[in-house]
């Protein structure tokens, strides 16, 4: 067989998709260890191997992520490490018999070390990889995978281990936050200058970015002829239905993105979470028409320019030690008047900068929004605090924010200090949230509380308004919550979601916010589901971008589906001419909504506020 960094040379090479992912399709329990199937149920480890060759994979890795000695400690397994993995690749080496020349990769996954796990040196966590990456090669890996790793100095041991085994190729793959870092703390470029420096052949990134989060990495980085780069992007953002996480993106987007993961110097492109064998099947036909983009060139402004925020004014002499904030207006009784009500979705930013996030609200304000809703750290991915952008928005613009609180952040006591909290400075508008996992964000080694969820939340503001914590303590007071919740109407199954609603409005939820719908027939099918309930509903509606955009929304973020002629419509335009479509589409999507509830509920697209004033106005 060919040396894979030889193919690499003249052909982009077709990857493998979620192992995992597969297993847990086929039957394998979720609570189950994956590598011990390996020991129980060869045969169907063998048809994961099969299947993915016979789809079109060149190189196909082994079932043996977390088969080293200390995840496997937690099965009681340690004593069969070089079992699990020997066999990993020996399935896998006997499964490509009937499929000609596919590499068996072997894969290596980050120890994961518990606060309970025992305490390791570098000469530990040498001596475990070391363990595991020799058994794999004893049973017959042509390369090694090293992969989704976001703590560089656990990689680099691991590669040091490697070295000292075997000279066949090693991918060393990256797990990535969107602005390409590692979780400890390194930029992308610096750690892929190290593993190079230190003998790694193929650069790889893996497991916590979707199609375009990746594309959008790769855009900032050179590419020369001595790098060789592999994707495995996700299937977009997990969303969790029914016990289980489900990814959206579909084969057919994972197919017509190659080509762009190629123009930014990738080789070697398959699928992490989410993908199977469909995936993989969609994009082998695209795959072998393409060649390797050996070299690329980013281009940088050489200007940059560095303003120093302003100093902050002295207070008011004199000022009085508490601030009696007026009431806000009341969103729900506003529903009941003349004037339809328009609250606007405006992120607060990634960074410290504030200037264009409330130049874009002063806007919206001007352009008639009632209220600006603060997401929470949604998708999981770090923000400005909200409470503190509703600060800013209420001081500085003068707007009414209605603030998210997700249950992923905030335990119990948490929760209720900082619902306190936002009484005493006079705000009254909540969305009750569970919130995304924080390990689907860009801090996967954050730690999700989830001491409430949606229900349990509306449960406790409701006590809170009553007077009384969770503890069943006097607060000598009571807030003044308007409590909102959620509902999705692209679910799988609305009749489910309904059933959400009834157990969140028991619970004391008085206002809905929904997702946002793409499909006029969709808007009237979710008041016809909703208006028995009796309940103010603001359905979301949000401008598209460009075909892009509709094609990440649709398949990387949880909650959100655009039916297919809207987004084949946009495909056939540019940017500028898909932006106008978007606009289009939202005005049609906000008269729907307004023939059944006098409020709407406008999402702006990545800080895009003029769409927003646009659609206000309409």
């Amino acid at each position: 067989m060919a040396n894979v960094l030889d193919l690499l040379d003249d052909r982009v090479l077709l990857g493998d998709g979620a192992t995992g992912t597969y297993l847990f399709s086929l039957g394998v329990p979720a609570t189950q260890c994956l590598e011990e199937t390996n020991l129980t149920n060869r045969d169907l480890v063998a048809r994961v191997y099969s299947d993915y060759a016979q789809a079109g994979a060149n190189i196909v890795e082994t079932n043996s992520f977390g088969a080293n000695r200390i995840r496997l400690a937690r099965y009681g397994l340690e004593d069969r490490v070089n079992e699990i993995n020997w066999l990993a690749a020996r399935i896998a080496r006997d499964a490509f018999k009937a499929h000609g020349d596919v590499f068996v990769g072997g894969s290596v996954g980050p120890l994961s070390l518990r606060p309970t796990d025992p305490v390791l040196t570098q000469d530990d966590i040498r001596a475990v990889f070391r363990e595991q990456i020799g058994a794999l090669l004893d049973g017959g890996c042509d390369m090694i995978f090293l992969e989704t790793f976001s703590d560089l100095a656990e990689l680099m041991l691991a590669l040091d281990a490697f070295q000292n085994l075997s000279n066949v190729p090693v991918v060393t793959s990256l797990a990535v936050t969107e602005e390409g870092r590692l979780g400890s703390g390194e930029d992308l470029a610096t750690a892929w200058q190290k593993l190079r420096a230190a003998g790694a052949d193929i650069i790889s990134l893996n497991g916590t970015l979707g199609i375009q989060a990746t594309r959008g990495v790769l855009s900032d980085l050179d590419v020369t002829p001595d790098d060789y780069i592999a994707v495995y992007p996700n299937a977009g953002r997990p969303e969790f239905y029914e016990g289980r996480f489900n990814y959206n993106a579909s084969a057919d987007y994972f197919a017509r993105s190659v080509p762009d993961l190629v123009a930014q110097g990738a080789r070697l492109i398959g699928g992490d979470y989410g993908t199977t064998p469909v995936h993989i099947a969609a994009m082998a036909p695209v795959i072998r028409e393409l060649k390797p983009v050996k070299s690329k060139k980013v281009l940088r402004s050489k200007d940059i320019r560095v303003t120093a925020n302003p100093a902050p004014s002295a207070l008011t002499p004199g000022a009085r030690e508490i601030v009696d904030y007026p009431k806000e207006p009341n969103l729900i009784e506003a529903m009941k008047g003349d004037k339809p009500v328009q609250i606007v979705e405006l992120d607060s930013p990634k960074t410290l900068a504030m200037g264009k996030f409330l130049e874009g609200a002063r806007a919206l304000k001007e352009a008639g929004a009632a209220a600006i809703t603060l997401a929470d750290n949604s998708l999981a991915i770090l923000r400005v605090s909200n409470f503190a952008a509703a600060v800013m928005l209420r001081d500085s613009v003068g707007i009414t924010p209605m603030i998210h609180l997700a249950c992923r952040d905030r335990n119990l006591l948490g929760m209720q200090s900082e619902l306190m909290g936002m009484h005493l400075l006079g705000f009254q508008h909540v969305l009750a949230l569970t919130g995304d996992p924080s390990k689907q964000g860009d801090h996967p080694g954050a730690t999700s509380v989830y001491d409430l969820n949606s229900v349990s939340l509306i449960k406790l503001i409701r006590g809170l308004n009553g007077g009384m914590s969770a503890a069943g303590r006097k607060l000598n007071g009571n807030t003044e919550f308007h409590i909102g919740c959620a509902f999705n109407p692209n679910a799988r199954n609305l009749e489910s979601q309904v059933k959400k609603l009834e157990m969140k409005m028991a619970a004391g939820a008085q206002y809905v916010l929904t997702q946002p719908v793409f499909d006029p027939a969709l808007v009237h099918e979710t008041a016809r589901v909703l208006k028995p309930l009796g309940i103010p509903v603001f359905i979301g509606v949000m401008p598209v971008l460009h075909s892009r955009n509709a094609e990440f929304l649709h398949n990387e973020v949880p909650g959100i589906k655009i039916p297919e002629p809207i987004r084949e419509r946009l495909r056939a335009v540019d940017e500028k001419a898909g932006a106008a479509i978007g606009l289009e589409l939202a005005r049609e999507i906000k008269a729907a909504i307004l023939e059944h509830y006098n409020g709407v509920y406008v999402i702006t697209p990545f800080l895009r506020y003029e769409l927003s004033v646009e659609l206000l106005g309409s």
